[in-house]
């Protein structure tokens, strides 16, 4: 892997996987290390540059991974370090990256730290947590919420304090005040680092540091929105969470971090900034410089749903004010939020030809949009967001908040490898750990991967073609004024590219800008595979036919030095 470029992130396709739900390989119906090492090769096909694997560290698994209980060694369900080193050995054998989650802001409460820790107030880890006094009538330090709900403080008896959590009661978070911490953090991280990995998805990055005066958060005015995506009934939202979101020591800390990453050349930080009064800022500022992350990734797409050509134009506009655009990762989903397929075609029931374009218009976007981007497993093969009964929940948030919040179990249902029904090719187990939805069957891999118009293989094409287009390496992107229900935009500097999208269920007409004209039969003006362009000469060269969610992408000749003074 040392002849591929340091940047290579900064045009990659990176392939989210969660282990749970990817591959069992030993019938236990829980995926794991083995079961992904053995389907490396499908993520290479697909023609992705690198993989995220969610944890698989040691936990006691009541948030899935996401309360580790030790940094540096592997769940049993999922195998073992020898295992991992497999797997990274065999993704670098294919080509493929490998970045894996790191949890930093908060441990398990089954953790040797916090067990130490909340033993007395004066043993060596007594300050690794964040640990209050009550309020003098016992109740707790301050009006801080959980983002999984409740009060963010639970009581220890064996400490007569609060400790602090921003997630789950078991999941108490460190107090990355303490130098000891920030160090033993690192420690951490390098020793991945030496075993290969090539970079880490910091999980809830901003949430590292709080206030040390534990000042109340305020109540949000009425005249002030809540954060793009925050739900209108999260009490959460009630407040501005200044007081454990995005705190101004956040930004030395990630010095360190970068600084240790510089010390592995190749090596990339790949940051989730949620939560705040506008993440965008927010992670444009964390990526800022070449002393911060290196990049972020952007859930505009997930949590705004600006499905209009307007809203998608005023996102691009605000990203391309606000990022370097070598920094932004886009992306449509992950397991934290519904299914791609479920949240945009809600708009609307089509038929199937139409929903068909749909899909491949979204995919067209994502990877015509400057720098990076992440796709969820199973969004290529069009999964919808599954629909479970509540005593199928897995998921500790969904549970605590249904009916008014769902979860995250129905994006998190197992692969469905092949169409036979109930282990889908993903486990020999009668039961797997969450049901795989009926309607997921038909569109396994396996049957999609020998149909030439399905959309996994619309995903292999276009990714190919992505890779092979100069303006799309490039990170100019201009936006070109077009009315409803249409966005336009122009990649590339030297080598040009027009992107046209028709966000609509309706056919449109369009003109195209001054230099651009339909290509004609055999002409490399057409860089979309056909499947993939579903344009039509209309009029004249300089105007082109658009069907319902139609797209096309059209090259310009190549602009001279002179011509661009």
């Amino acid at each position: 892997m040392t002849d591929m470029p340091n940047h290579w992130w900064r045009n990659a396709v990176i392939y989210q996987i969660y282990p749970r739900s990817f591959q069992d390989s030993d019938g236990d119906g829980v995926g794991d290390l083995r079961g992904i090492c053995r389907r490396l090769e499908y993520v290479r096909d697909l023609g992705a540059d690198a993989i995220w694997v969610c944890p698989f560290v040691r936990s006691p698994m009541k948030d899935f991974g996401y309360d580790v209980s030790d940094f540096c060694a592997v769940e049993p369900m999922f195998g073992t370090l020898a295992d991992f080193d497999a797997l990274v050995a065999r993704a670098h054998q294919l080509g493929l990256r490998v970045l894996i989650d790191q949890v930093w802001n908060h441990t398990s409460d089954q953790h040797a730290w916090f067990i130490e820790s909340r033993s007395s107030r004066d043993n060596t880890k007594a300050d690794w947590y964040v640990w209050a006094d009550p309020r003098d009538d016992g109740s707790p330090p301050n009006n801080w919420l959980s983002i999984f709900g409740g009060v963010a403080w639970t009581w220890e008896p064996r400490r007569c304090q609060y400790y602090l959590h921003n997630f789950l009661s078991v999941q108490p978070d460190l107090n990355f005040h303490h130098p000891d911490v920030r160090a033993a953090t690192l420690d951490n991280v390098r020793f991945w680092l030496e075993r290969g990995v090539d970079g880490f998805r910091l999980d809830a990055i901003n949430f590292c540091f709080h206030d040390r005066q534990l000042r109340d958060n305020p109540a949000r005015p009425p005249r002030v929105a809540r954060p793009a995506g925050a739900g209108s009934s999260d009490p959460y939202f009630d407040f501005i969470n200044r007081g454990t979101v995005s705190r101004p020591e956040t930004w030395p800390l990630l010095r360190e971090v970068r600084e240790l990453m510089d010390a592995y050349p190749g090596t990339v930080t790949l940051g989730e900034i949620s939560s705040t009064e506008d993440s965008l800022a927010t992670a444009a500022d964390a990526v800022r410089g070449d002393q911060r992350l290196h990049t972020a990734y952007n859930a505009s797409l997930v949590s705004e749903e600006p499905f209009t050509a307007g809203g998608l134009r005023h996102l691009i506009a605000r990203v391309g004010e606000l990022f370097d655009q070598p920094h932004v990762c886009w992306t449509f989903g992950t397991h934290d939020f519904p299914r791609l397929k479920g949240r945009w075609a809600a708009h609307g029931r089509h038929a199937a030809e139409t929903e068909a374009r749909l899909d491949r218009m979204l995919a067209t976007l994502l990877l015509t949009l400057p720098g990076s981007c992440c796709l969820y497993q199973g969004d290529e093969l069009g999964l919808t967001q599954a629909q479970l009964s509540f005593d199928q929940l897995r998921d500790p948030y969904g549970i605590a908040n249904y009916p008014q919040i769902l979860g995250r179990d129905g994006c998190r249902t197992p692969m469905p490898w092949t169409d036979e029904a109930p282990g889908g090719g993903f486990t020999q187990a009668s039961e797997p750990w969450l049901p795989i939805a009926a309607e997921h069957l038909p569109l396994a891999a396996s049957r999609q991967q020998g149909a030439p118009g399905s959309l996994l293989r619309a995903w292999r094409r276009l990714l190919a073609w992505r890779r092979s287009q100069p303006a799309l390496k490039e990170t100019r992107l201009a936006l070109i004024e077009a009315d409803e229900p249409l966005l336009m935009f122009e990649r590339g500097d030297r080598d040009r590219l027009l992107c046209i999208f028709n966000l609509s269920p309706h056919a449109v007409h369009c003109q195209l800008p001054d230099g651009y004209r339909l290509p004609t039969d055999g002409d490399a003006s057409e860089t979309l595979p056909r499947a993939h362009a579903p344009a039509q000469q209309h009029d004249s060269q300089a105007n082109i036919a658009l069907p319902a969610f139609g797209y096309a992408a059209l090259r310009r000749e190549r602009v001279s030095a002179a011509a661009e003074c």
